[in-house]
């Protein structure tokens, strides 16, 4: 299997992103922003499809469109304070009738890889360019860990505290909409929302703590996204669909262990 070059780029490009997932995920769901996730993959199929007609990088311009539309959910956000999920609904669904209107202009076949992510798509670019946001990233979560915990937890009262609340959300939002658009090519733009939210589901079944449950969401979003690549490979299955089921399961067990165990009561 890793003979292949296809395959070692694909688990390198998965395991950088099911490290840096679960961190995004961890925070929006804290945030109640957990439809993020899907608002900023319809955005990146919107890029995507720009991409593919005018014959550009879809990867590049899916980045730009998920900056955009994530600058834009931040804006909404801030002028809906108490109906935050206003912001999310109202980018995903342009995006969506956007992106079916240009979708239709568009190779069908290429488009559809983007869907449900493809291995075949990974280049040594991405390979980079993953590895380049991989690092800022994690020097991001845990240069600012104690004031993203803060403001996951009560962003009111961290302004209050003196903590930039406004930088590192405008911050946060850019980044999840670069790893969005990242991940569409492995796991694919349709997939890449449950993986964000399912090994973070999956934690708290076993510690709300919040330390302790995104060690545990980064050690089970990297068993799904290794498995679901090698289930993939040997049974010739969509990578995107193998990843999420296989979280799927990983929740299902983890929620089974806490009805026998107690571990959150």
């Amino acid at each position: 299997m890793l003979s292949y070059q296809f395959m070692r780029f694909a688990f390198l490009i998965g395991i950088m992103l099911a490290i840096i997932i679960p961190l995004i995920g961890q925070t929006c769901v804290l945030k109640r922003l957990s439809t993020i996730g899907d608002a900023l993959a319809h955005t990146a199929l919107l890029g995507v499809s720009i991409g593919l007609i005018a014959n550009f990088s879809p990867l590049f311009i899916s980045i730009i469109t998920c900056i955009i539309a994530s600058l834009i959910i931040e804006f909404i956000r801030k002028r809906f304070s108490k109906y935050s999920e206003l912001s999310v609904a109202i980018v995903m669904t342009s995006s969506i009738a956007l992106a079916a209107i240009f979708s239709s202009f568009s190779s069908s076949s290429s488009f559809s890889s983007y869907l449900f992510g493809s291995i075949l798509l990974i280049s040594k670019t991405d390979i980079i360019v993953t590895f380049i946001v991989f690092v800022v990233i994690i020097i991001f979560y845990f240069g600012f860990y104690h004031q993203i915990m803060y403001i996951s937890y009560n962003e009111v009262q961290a302004r209050l505290d003196g903590v930039n609340v406004t930088l590192i959300n405008v911050l946060q939002t850019a980044i999840t909409a670069i790893v969005i658009a990242l991940s569409s090519k492995v796991i694919g733009a349709l997939m890449v929302s449950s993986l964000m939210i399912i090994p973070y589901a999956s934690s708290i079944q076993i510690s709300k703590n919040y330390k302790k449950s995104m060690v545990l969401s980064i050690i089970f979003s990297l068993i799904a996204v290794i498995s679901g690549l090698i289930f993939a490979y040997y049974f010739n299955l969509q990578p995107g669909g193998s990843i999420v089921v296989c979280s799927t399961i990983i929740l299902i067990i983890c929620m089974i262990t806490n009805k026998i165990f107690k571990f959150v009561k």
